[in-house]
């Protein structure tokens, strides 16, 4: 499909208009998808065939010291993902530090166990198995 004729003038009358905040189709946003609505022209418009009128419109609303909301977005969405990653590397100290913790633990036990086992094994032991506990296959 080619584009209209007119379609350049409609684009910046329509950049006109969202940038005075009088937007006739649109919801004034100040991105390339409320301009293309409000031009009345497809988005790819702007994206495929006037990237210059793209790039003027976000000039422009940069020169009025405004921040396109795409802009906006994009930025929020860095912050919360930044918070998330900052959230998921104390939750993982955390966990390294639990693991450490379990090992440390893991081995005292095994050794203890062993310490009780050998005690078990000599003559005179000191140490007596519960009663109504089957010895370990492991012991015999």
């Amino acid at each position: 499909m080619s584009p209209a004729l007119d379609e350049r003038g409609r684009i910046r009358a329509a950049m006109d208009r969202i940038l005075t905040g009088n937007p006739e189709r649109s919801n004034g946003a100040l991105t390339i998808v409320a301009l293309a609505l409000e031009a009345d022209v497809p988005r790819n418009a702007l994206t495929q065939r006037h990237l210059d009128l793209k790039n003027e419109f976000y000039e422009k609303v940069r020169a009025r010291g405004q921040t396109p909301d795409s802009e906006v977005r994009l930025r929020k969405r860095i912050v919360k993902l930044k918070e998330l990653r900052a959230n998921d590397t104390k939750e993982l100290t955390q966990l390294r530090a639990d693991v450490q913790g379990l090992m440390e633990a893991l081995t005292t036990l095994a050794l203890e166990n062993q310490q009780l086992r050998e005690q078990l094994a000599l003559p005179a032991a000191n140490v007596v198995p519960f009663p109504g506990l089957r010895p370990s296959p492991h012991r015999q």
